[in-house]
């Protein structure tokens, strides 16, 4: 147990002797937690929008002003001609053009109906079914207004009662899309940091040699295992401290939940990113090999972790691919104990898995690293 001490106390000097890890510890997850929670949002504002009027009629204008009084749009300066508003959008000065035809005024008063036609720049498709969602509850809520106008001028019988729906927005009432993203972007973080740092922690020494100075002392291996992995271990869950109170303080992202969970669950999921780590140095000779190697599973982990894409919008290969991502049963433990308030039984499912996950990569780790040349 004593040499199990003396190599964490070497690791945690080495660690606050270098200026430059602390930085990396300490100061760019702060920075990188408040920049991207601000910057990864799923809100689409100031939409560039041209409105061709084609009728110049009191009733377009009153549709045009409804476009103009949303925060959603932006509205650029107004054409005549819908060619010309076509060349805008090449030239990539807006996203969206509505043509509202001649004798629209004219066709609303005496059809009730009329054609107008919406042009949405969808290279972004996602962006331009949010934009298309936005045009649709402009235009439907004109359209009501001008049928009650009817309505109250004309003799007809009965109006038919309208069917009020009434929404109920659970766990994110506000519809804030920083509640969302915050607890997801704290385990991009911590998994990033203690993934790369555990990962290139042997190569350093194997880079300067010192490695196989401990390879012929008579620390045993699992000694030399923990006591290079513990500080990294503890180096985590201060970072997910921080990462927290960042959350609440500068964030107000909502902790319903008992945040022991948390702990709990993150103090064996960090085992298991040591362990790959571990794994990962084990088997490359340079840092930058092991930066390589952790940078590209982080990539696949991140991407397929339903952090900016829903698990249930892949398809049925990659929802199966993602059923051995660490990092999806990560995400979803935080927000279902901080948003929804889940108890230790309501995650038992994902603590297991990783449980599994941590003993079986920490074996094959374990089992790789040779402790003689």
């Amino acid at each position: 147990m004593k040499t199990i001490i003396f190599i964490i106390q070497k690791e945690f000097k080495q660690i606050f002797r270098d200026k430059n890890m602390l930085r990396l510890i300490f100061i760019l997850p702060i920075l990188q937690l408040l920049i991207l929670s601000n910057a990864a949002t799923f809100d689409v504002k100031n939409i560039n929008i041209t409105i061709v009027d084609n009728d110049q009629s009191p009733r377009s204008r009153e549709l045009i002003q409804s476009f103009r009084a949303s925060t959603y749009f932006k509205m650029t300066a107004p054409f005549f001609s819908e060619k010309e508003a076509i060349e805008e959008m090449q030239k990539g000065n807006t996203s969206i053009i509505i043509n509202i035809p001649v004798h629209f005024n004219r066709d609303m008063q005496k059809e009730q109906k009329t054609n107008i036609s919406v042009i949405i720049n969808a290279i972004d498709a996602a962006t331009a079914g949010v934009e298309n969602v936005y045009v649709s509850q402009i235009i439907n809520n004109y359209n009501k207004n001008i049928q009650t106008q009817s309505k109250s001028f004309s003799n007809t019988t009965e109006i038919a009662e309208n069917i009020l729906v009434i929404p109920s927005f659970w766990y994110n009432k506000t519809l804030n899309y920083k509640t969302f993203m915050v607890p997801g972007i704290l385990v991009l973080l911590v998994t990033m940091l203690t993934l790369f740092l555990s990962s290139m922690n042997i190569v350093k020494e194997k880079e300067l040699g010192t490695l196989e100075q401990i390879n012929v002392t008579p620390i045993k291996k699992h000694q030399f295992i923990i006591g290079k992995l513990f500080p990294f271990w503890i180096l985590g869950l201060v970072i997910l401290t921080v990462g927290l109170l960042i959350a609440k303080l500068v964030f107000d992202v909502p902790m319903l939940g008992n945040i022991l969970v948390v702990y709990l669950f993150t103090a064996v999921y960090l085992l298991l990113v040591l362990g790959i780590g571990l794994f990962i140095s084990n088997h490359t000779n340079t840092q930058q090999q092991a930066m390589f190697i952790a940078w590209f599973f982080m990539v696949i982990f991140i991407l397929m972790s339903g952090l900016f894409t829903p698990i249930e919008s892949m398809p049925i290969w990659a929802q199966n691919v993602t059923l051995i991502n660490p990092i999806r049963y990560f995400v979803e433990v935080m927000r279902m104990v901080m948003l929804k308030g889940s108890g230790f039984f309501d995650i038992v499912p994902q603590f297991a898995i990783i449980s599994g996950y941590a003993i079986l990569m920490n074996g094959l780790a374990v089992w790789s690293y040779k402790k003689t040349n």
